[in-house]
């Protein structure tokens, strides 16, 4: 497995965009239609997506499906599937920008978690950074307003389940290719959302069709990238960057959904993503750690 920071922070920032698109096509698609029915349908088109890559980059399904860690691969893609499902619902509670204030924290629990759990070397400047992107995410939540509401628990939810995923994944890369990874992550999120999905069934108009299929393609790329991330650099070096899906979800947000960008969002956004332009920094100068 190569170590490439640059590459790996360059593929995080385009992770962060593709998503932030994706939440903001669930945010309108969950607005009108069952949560659970809409990424159940969004799973069938990833599911058949990563076939044909993993079948195409290992030669076979056997070969693609070959895992010495299956119940890990299992777990991932049961979680992730989980976790899409509360993050949406929280769309809907929160609005998109509110959500992410909220969830903007699960880069932060992945950093902070990569060394006593992934073995990794995070040094006190990188520490510090990361503190500093907290203090940017209190900022964001400004103590006393809506993100402490009842609701505020379900994107807190979301991130912890993220942040989870994102260490499995890393963990799951030192014994499986990405193909394996990928293919287990569509595979097994699809049947968990097909048992569970079709009970919730309902009409769905030819317009949202074409939103449906454009949220299927940036599913699938979103996850993509994320995995081939963490397959290319350390955790503790690209998560930083992950804080500018905070940043292109309030601009969807702000811009096209006809949200609000509070002051407090805009100074806690400008606090995190100076947070991990420090940690680029040091990643460069891992020697002096």
């Amino acid at each position: 497995m190569q170590n490439n920071p640059r590459l790996g922070i360059m593929l995080m920032i385009a992770t962060t965009f593709v998503f932030a698109v994706q939440d903001g096509i669930s945010r309108h698609l969950a607005e009108n239609y069952n949560v659970i029915m809409i990424v159940m349908i969004r799973y069938w088109f990833f599911a058949a997506f990563v076939i044909m890559i993993a079948t195409r980059q290992s030669g076979s399904i056997r070969a693609a499906a070959a895992t010495k860690q299956p119940i890990l691969q299992i777990t991932r893609g049961t979680l992730l599937a989980l976790e899409i499902c509360v993050m949406v619902s929280a769309f809907v509670l929160l609005g998109l920008v509110e959500s992410h204030a909220i969830f903007a924290c699960y880069p932060l629990l992945i950093a902070a978690l990569s060394g006593p759990v992934l073995g990794e070397k995070v040094g006190w400047r990188r520490w510090v950074a990361i503190g500093i992107g907290f203090v940017g995410v209190l900022v964001i939540l400004q103590p006393g307003y809506t993100v402490f509401a009842p609701a505020a628990v379900v994107p807190l939810a979301a991130a912890s389940m993220f942040a989870l995923y994102g260490l499995l994944t890393r963990y799951a890369a030192r014994k499986d290719t990405t193909a394996t990874s990928f293919f287990w992550t569509g595979t097994s999120g699809a049947v968990v959302m097909t048992v569970a999905g079709v009970w919730f069934w309902e009409p769905m108009t030819a317009y949202d069709w074409q939103w449906m299929a454009a949220l299927c393609v940036t599913g699938a790329g979103g996850h993509w990238l994320l995995i081939k991330t963490y397959e290319v650099a350390e955790a503790s070096e690209v998560q930083p960057f992950a804080y500018l899906q905070l940043v292109f979800a309030s601009a969807i947000g702000l811009f096209l959904l006809g949200e609000t960008l509070r002051p407090n969002v805009a100074i806690g956004a400008a606090i995190v993503v100076a947070a991990g332009l420090f940690t680029l920094w040091r990643a460069k100068q891992k020697t002096g750690i």
